[in-house]
């Protein structure tokens, strides 16, 4: 497969190599209707859950969401070939994937890996200008070597590392999350403004250092617990970010810069989160101009467990009532250059990004400039109409996540 040849891209290429056995939901845009559909994809049936559950976050809050997936029947709804052309193609008009979650809020963590933390002090050292980049990197890595593989953050060691740095005066805010006691944890994009796999995502035109994040991304209920998994793209705009972390928000949350998919794999029998600890997510992005970058982001050298992730998100300090969505940090860091030496990696309009992961499957996105792209209008107002509907002509006056399950016989 081919990412800059997009029609190459077939069902089983998109799916994770255990497709059978996987349990699989997402949503798909059905124009008919003129809303988005809960489904789950059996190889390349795509059934139309919607008559049973609502929405996705409703499904999650279930007892056992898998179980209740894989007892579900009905007829064949979409093929999912079909689904990927037309998202691939950006046709509208015809059924597409959307992201895979909806209720959710987004949130991400950040500095979860030690080469992530060295790149965002060097942004913060050379304020966002990419041209000191590289200057910035020999700097600093002299000064960290090779001392903070092993560290875990929080500890004695990581306390003394903080000590040294900040004597030598390379202290910076993001050796705090990335060494200390607290992770960071942000909120990434309002819920339901992720796109899925297929749709363009964008980089604002102010921006011109910039850079994808493949990430793993779990979806978490209510209650605190992780009922699956799927693949992120936390677009970044270094520039932004590197000028003051204060910029956080203007850096990464901007239209269409949160691509999530291409499905949500729930966790069912042998597929759990222990199952992800080592998973390696891996990237490509080809250009027009026949630039190509490969990357990746091994999960084994996480610097925190999924568990501590979760729990600085969601606890008693803080509730999610429709769950939430997880991005847990990337390892990847694009230094390449992509024109001028020692300018590193930057996206140009027309990139296709491509993640994937053996378990997650793949998720491709194309990049466009942001400014340039449709607006965002189908927002939560859209959604509760858009149910209420439904639930009218069911011949209901409530408006349920999950409808009763139909009557047997």
């Amino acid at each position: 497969m081919t990412a800059t040849d997009p029609r190459q891209i077939l069902p089983g290429q998109v799916l994770p190599t255990e497709g059978a056995a996987a349990v699989l939901v997402g949503r798909v845009w059905d124009p008919a209707s003129r809303g988005p559909r809960v489904v789950a994809v059996r190889g390349d049936e795509v059934f139309d859950l919607t008559p049973m559950v609502r929405t996705v976050a409703g499904l999650l809050e279930l007892e056992d969401p898998a179980g209740y997936v894989l007892r579900s029947h009905g007829a064949t709804s979409w093929n999912l070939s079909d689904l990927i052309d037309a998202s691939l193609a950006g046709d509208r008009e015809r059924p597409h994937l959307l992201s895979p979650i909806d209720l959710q809020v987004v949130k991400a963590c950040g500095v979860t890996f030690v080469e992530s933390m060295v790149e965002r002090v060097i942004e913060e050292r050379c304020g966002g200008d990419s041209t000191r980049a590289a200057e910035a990197r020999r700097t600093v890595g002299e000064a960290l070597g090779g001392t903070l593989d092993t560290l875990r953050p929080g500890s004695e060691q990581a306390r003394e590392v903080k000590k040294v740095l900040s004597a030598r005066g390379l202290w910076s805010q993001y050796l705090e999350v990335g060494l200390g006691p607290d992770p960071e944890v942000f909120t990434k994009a309002p819920v339901l403004s992720s796109v899925g796999f297929g749709a363009g995502v964008g980089v604002p035109g102010f921006s011109s250092w910039n850079n994808p994040e493949p990430e793993l991304v779990l979806v978490v209920d209510s209650s605190g617990q992780a009922r699956g998994a799927t693949l992120g793209n936390d677009v970044n705009l270094r520039d932004v970010e590197g000028r003051s972390a204060l910029l956080l928000g203007m850096a990464k949350d901007n239209n269409a810069s949160c691509a999530i998919g291409p499905l949500i794999r729930l966790f069912h029998n042998d597929f759990t989160l222990e199952s992800l600890r080592a998973e390696e997510i891996s990237l490509t992005v080809e250009g027009t101009d026949g630039y190509r970058l490969e990357g990746r982001n091994s999960l084994a050298r996480i610097s925190r467990p999924f568990e501590e992730l979760i729990n600085a998100a969601w606890g008693r300090h803080h509730q999610y009532p429709d769950g939430f969505a997880l991005f847990t940090g990337t390892l990847f860091a694009p230094t390449q250059d992509r024109d001028a030496a020692g300018l590193g990696f930057t996206h140009k309009p027309g990139d296709v990004v491509t993640i994937s992961s053996p378990q997650l499957g793949v998720l491709v996105n194309r990049t466009r400039k942001t400014e340039d792209m449709e607006p965002w209008t189908f927002g939560i107002s859209a959604l509760f109409a858009y149910l209420s509907g439904l639930e009218a002509r069911a011949g209901t006056v409530h408006l349920n996540p999950v409808a009763p399950a139909p009557a047997k016989g």
